[in-house]
């Protein structure tokens, strides 16, 4: 999934950039149009390495917006045509890049601080249509039934109204204004909800210290020296060690990845069928599903918030990593931390819904 941001320099112009897989990517011919190449395409061809398609939004010739695909080169390919560039103000546009794009992007290409609007606003937008055009007009006849019946039980209670207080009456249609009014701004009310888990969430992440960047500087030394005592036969040991270990931290890279994704999904399938359960929550049998579906929508929200936390311990462990024993027990800790990252963050949806006792 990606997110787009578009950045300002009064030298440079206008760069767009954006967020896939957690890394940044910047347009290709652009950039080396800024770059000074008086053949971008050819500079793309002969200098980048990991150019990829993606679908960015652009306007037409008659102000429309279409789906067009672009060529995006990632941070790596950039630092390429930089080097290579002879503009003389290659030199600021590295600064600026580095300075001030990148920054930017991996502050916001984060996907456990993004909000539903925030994290694609082409599903977003989908989301919302769907919701307000297919699910109210479904729940606003729920809501019609659920009135009707709660009119109906209450004529019955009272004797056929025999025995019935005109002040009911004003009760059921204060009722039902309440419920038509929860109706109608359901969207909102769900955004609010989110909209406030998402702050605790945000100020989490101001409060966490450390990256996830394995170990401290004198740690890289001392495996140095470790790796300088081995003999061929246990480098070539640790080698295939290596290997593995790699492509085990790829999977969990994956896993980690589909968890903060698939919470994401979750969400908006969750607030594309928000009016159906809110329709019911006027009644008082009825409404314990409009009370389980607020209950399931704090927990999501939450879980962003315990996500931060196995994140923020996650960091403090591999920053206070340290060299012990052999350097396989070293390497085989590092992949036993992040398994343990990666059944945490599995366990994070079913503690937060324990905690809302959302079923």
């Amino acid at each position: 999934m990606q997110t787009i941001q578009s950045f300002t320099h009064p030298d440079f112009g206008s760069l767009e950039a954006i967020t896939l897989g957690g890394k940044p990517y910047f347009p290709a011919t652009e950039c080396a149009a800024l770059l000074g190449y008086k053949n971008p395409h050819k500079a793309v061809r002969d200098h980048c390495k990991g150019v990829t398609d993606s679908f960015t939004p652009t306007q037409n010739q008659h102000g429309a917006t279409v789906m067009q695909t672009k060529n995006f080169i990632p941070e790596g390919d950039l630092y390429r045509l930089i080097i290579r560039s002879k503009l003389p103000a290659a030199v600021r546009f590295e600064a600026w890049v580095c300075d001030e794009v990148l920054p930017a992007l991996r502050q916001h290409g984060f996907y456990v601080t993004q909000t539903p609007q925030g994290w694609n606003a082409g599903i977003f937008t989908m989301v919302r249509n769907l919701s307000e055009t297919v699910i109210l007009p479904i729940a606003g006849i729920i809501l019609t039934f659920v009135l009707c019946y709660e009119l109906i039980q209450l004529i019955i209670e009272k004797n056929n109204m025999h025995d019935f207080d005109t002040f009911n009456i004003f009760k059921w249609i204060g009722k039902s204004f309440v419920a038509v009014l929860i109706l109608t701004n359901t969207w909102n009310i769900v955004m609010g909800i989110f909209d406030l888990a998402q702050g605790v969430v945000n100020q989490s992440a101001g409060l966490i210290t450390g990256d996830l960047t394995l170990g401290s500087p004198e740690m890289l030394l001392a495996i140095a020296a470790q790796l300088e005592t081995l003999g061929t036969g246990e480098l070539l040991v640790l080698f295939l060690q290596v290997q593995v270990v790699g492509l085990l931290m790829e999977i969990m890279a994956i896993v980690i990845t589909i968890i903060v994704w698939g919470r994401m999904i979750e969400i908006y399938l969750v607030t594309s069928i928000a009016p159906i359960p809110l329709a019911t929550m006027v009644n008082r049998e009825w409404g314990q599903m409009g009370n389980n579906y607020l209950k399931s929508l704090l927990a999501l929200g939450f879980q962003g918030f315990l996500i931060m936390i196995c994140l923020a311990i996650y960091a403090v462990l591999v920053a206070n990593f340290v060299l012990v024993g052999s350097m396989t027990t070293t390497i085989w800790s590092i992949v036993a931390y992040t398994a343990l990252l990666c059944f945490m963050l599995l366990k994070s949806g079913g503690i937060a819904k324990s905690v809302f006792n959302s079923s």
